[in-house]
């Protein structure tokens, strides 16, 4: 079967655009979660720099940001008839619905013509796993030989649409998320755009595999059980040797039930003594632009030997007692898992392997 690596990288983030800067802050603790004006309650989020930005615009103008990077990073040329274009968001631009045509397809399209893309475009849109099941759709594309790399970007903007829906839900904290921890009380919400390029044979990392899970449980709520998450992990786990698996970097949304969820999950997949992480501290939930954005930091992170610390977290609050990296430790291992769950029951696990070159 054909190798997919990663070639480049590119990030647009409320904690910087160099993803080596990106790194930094995490590390150092910092997190971009501020308390913002609500519809009309106050809620916590971690937003992205409007100053000088055309609004009507900022969803296109930042994923090219980011493609671009990534493009940059690759050192390929997008207008290769062997390139392929995946975008990947849960609303896209929604808030300009209505105004012109902004569909997701619309934007991808824009985004793609802008890049030098001659392909036609995929949009990916499935919850909160869209950014995982975006770059598992490039690396099918990989493999089955239709192209030779695929530039994948997942963004999310927030809105009003967007943060009365998690309000409706009584879903979003009235602080700083903690994921994992006995006091959480929810998740906040992020911006962000993020691209990976994929290339067939190239990259010091490899998208080993990944898996995409349903398990039907409920509109909003997931699976009690942990069905769709461990059977994810179980479509992945054979292709890892356990010994050298560094990290789970799970959803870990702060919610009651996501935290309680994945740890069911990591212990009916015999993962209890493996380090896990989560970063929504950081970043709130980027949605769409989640799958990429952590993975991304997870990459850097294991590049410098370490496990990154779960921001918010102090006192476990689930039933098994999941290794939560509280503090930043050191990493032992050459691959992680990049776990995802959201609306619907749909799931996701990829797993990531650092090697020498493909």
């Amino acid at each position: 079967m054909r190798k997919v690596g990663i070639a480049g990288v590119g990030l647009v983030t409320p904690l910087g655009n160099r993803p080596a800067d990106v790194l930094t802050a995490v590390r150092a603790g910092k997190s971009a979660l501020a308390l913002h004006p609500g519809f009309p309650e106050q809620y916590y989020a971690s937003l992205l720099p409007r100053e000088g930005a055309c609004e009507e615009h900022f969803f296109e103008q930042v994923s090219l940001q980011a493609a671009r990077m990534a493009v940059e990073d690759a050192g390929i040329n997008p207008s290769d008839p062997s390139t392929g274009f995946v975008l990947s968001s849960i609303k896209g631009d929604i808030e300009h619905f209505g105004q012109n045509d902004v569909s997701l397809a619309y934007s991808a399209g824009n985004i793609a013509r802008a890049l030098g893309v001659q392909n036609p475009p995929i949009v990916v849109s499935n919850a909160c796993i869209s950014g995982l099941a975006a770059l598992v759709q490039g690396m099918r594309m990989i493999r089955s030989g239709q192209y030779i790399r695929v530039i994948v970007v997942g963004t999310e903007l927030q809105s009003p649409f967007i943060v009365t829906g998690f309000q409706s839900l009584k879903a979003l904290s009235v602080e700083p998320c903690k994921p994992f921890d006995a006091h959480r009380v929810g998740l906040n919400l992020g911006e962000a755009s993020a691209a990976m390029v994929l290339q067939a044979d190239e990259g010091e990392w490899e998208l080993v595999e990944g898996a995409i899970r349903n398990d039907a449980n409920h509109i909003s709520g997931p699976s009690r059980t942990g069905e769709g998450s461990y059977n994810a992990l179980r479509a992945v786990l054979p292709h890892c040797d356990k010994k050298d698996l560094a990290f789970v970097n799970v959803h870990g949304t702060a919610t009651v039930y996501n935290d309680e969820m994945e740890a069911i999950a990591l212990s009916r997949a015999g993962l209890l003594d493996v380090p896990v992480n989560a970063l929504k501290g950081y970043f709130g939930h980027t949605m769409g632009a989640a799958g990429i954005l952590e993975s991304i930091l997870s990459m850097k992170a294991l590049e410098a030997g370490v496990v990154l610390a779960t921001r918010g977290f102090s006192e476990l609050g689930v039933s098994f007692p999941v290794k939560v990296s509280a503090q930043e430790q050191k990493a032992a291992g050459r691959s992680f898992i990049k776990l995802l769950s959201g609306f619907g029951g749909v799931n996701g696990a990829l797993l990531f392997r650092k090697g020498g070159s493909l």
